[in-house]
């Protein structure tokens, strides 16, 4: 037996154990006016006690919010299989890449005061980012590859970084020299903060011209460089003023130093890559650096409030998070057609999507025979630890899906995302 097969047998036999496997955190009806089969919601459940039992996963948690009230709400398994506390809404997960979106959001915030402008030149706020260069592979006639440096053809603009056009990458994924130079530069060394880490990407090479390619990568650590800048405060602080304590989202933050609150986190299975406390990014641990781009904590009672903000188009309880034509930038394609910028096998959108001003935004069906399922506008995301979202707009609903399940996401997001719209009655 293999030693994940080992664990995986370990974690069956605990949760088997310890409790049900399935705990919910309320008995809801089929709300008044909703479009869901009761019958066909159970499938969620059956799906994940199978992911638990067969130890795939430690646990996890799911709504469905409809016409802004609970559909489905269950949670699976237990938030770590060494403590076996059972996951509820008070969980801690880390949100990885959904993080994205709560700093996306507060971007448009201060766009909407004037801080600054979307075709602003990212070199206003940072200077240092006036001298980036290009990194363009060369290969020899032997097969040897080389990187030549070319100047900018233009400015990164505040744009660039909203949409992912600014050629800023990450080291972690694909096999170009940029990536390598990324990789070798040990660009996470240490303990800095925002404006340090806009140092060291300064001097790294961009993997393409701004405005070329969707490139995934640490534009919005950038970005919320520029906020800081822009504001004179921290970054926790902007979001804090700005959304997470208009929405009350007490428990969205960078880092977790409260003993109990530590008690509550969400923890993959212990060999599920370096997510567990005392690898990588580990929130317990409060460090200068915090990672708008994929650095937050939360619990579906916060994350909850902020999807259903974005499903309302930016407003809360009589709270107004972003005006209307604000929403309308943030919501809509800005990568399709007509853009001027290129796509590549690392587009994490995916088919049928196009990308706004941080969040996925479906614009077609996409070529796949048939289709996935959902509509037209919807918006999407998720992160590397397991969570993701779905806002459909159309159907007025949301789910939300938290996990720390690295190396299983995929598929448990893609399945889940069947059962829901299988669920939906017409």
């Amino acid at each position: 037996m293999s030693l994940f097969g080992f664990w995986r047998a370990v974690a069956a036999a605990a949760l088997l154990l310890a409790a049900p496997l399935a705990r919910a955190e309320g008995t809801y009806e089929i709300p008044a006016g909703a479009h869901f089969n009761p019958d066909k919601l159970a499938k969620i459940g059956e799906f994940f006690k199978n992911e638990v039992a067969t130890g795939k996963i430690p646990g996890a948690i799911v709504l469905i919010q409809q016409h802004g009230k609970p559909v489905y709400h269950e949670s699976f398994g237990v938030q770590d299989v060494v403590s076996k506390a059972p996951i509820t809404d008070k969980t801690i997960f880390r949100l990885a890449s959904m993080t994205k979106a709560i700093t996306a959001v507060v971007s448009m915030q201060l766009l909407e005061d004037g801080k600054y402008k979307l075709d602003d030149p990212v070199s206003k706020y940072i200077p240092s980012f006036a001298n980036m260069k290009v990194g363009v592979e060369k290969k020899a006639e032997d097969g040897t590859k080389t990187l030549e440096l070319v100047p900018l053809e233009r400015p990164i603009t505040i744009l660039d970084l909203m949409r992912h056009t600014s050629g800023i990458t990450y080291g972690f994924y694909g096999d170009s020299l940029v990536r390598k130079a990324y990789k070798e530069a040990n660009i996470y060394g240490g303990d800095f903060d925002l404006a340090e880490f806009a140092e060291r990407i300064a001097k790294l090479p961009l993997h393409n011209q701004p405005g070329a390619l969707w490139q995934y990568g640490h534009s919005t650590d950038i970005l919320a460089r520029v906020m800081e800048v822009t504001t004179g405060k921290p970054l926790l602080t902007i979001e804090r003023e700005k959304l997470l304590d208009p929405l009350g989202m007490n428990d969205t933050r960078f880092f977790v130093t409260d003993p109990e609150k530590q008690k509550l986190m969400a923890e993959p299975m212990p060999n599920d890559s370096d997510f567990r406390v005392g690898r990588v990014n580990d929130p317990t641990k409060v460090k200068k650096w915090e990672s708008a781009s994929g650095g937050m904590v939360s619990t579906m009672a916060d994350y909850s409030r902020f999807a259903q903000m974005l499903l309302n188009g930016g407003t809360l309880d009589g709270k107004t998070i972003l005006k209307p034509e604000t929403f309308k930038q943030l919501t809509t394609d800005q990568v399709g057609p007509g853009s001027g910028v290129g796509r590549d096998v690392f587009y994490f959108p995916g088919d049928g999507f196009g990308f706004g001003l941080g969040i996925g935004v479906r614009t077609d069906p996409g070529n796949a025979k048939p289709p996935p399922p959902g509509d037209l506008g919807e918006l999407k995301w998720d992160g590397a630890s397991g969570c993701y979202f779905v806002i459909d707009r159309k159907q007025d609903f949301f789910f939300i899906l938290l996990e720390q399940t690295p190396t299983e996401r995929q598929r448990v997001q893609r399945t889940l995302k069947l059962l829901v719209y299988e669920a939906m009655e017409n």
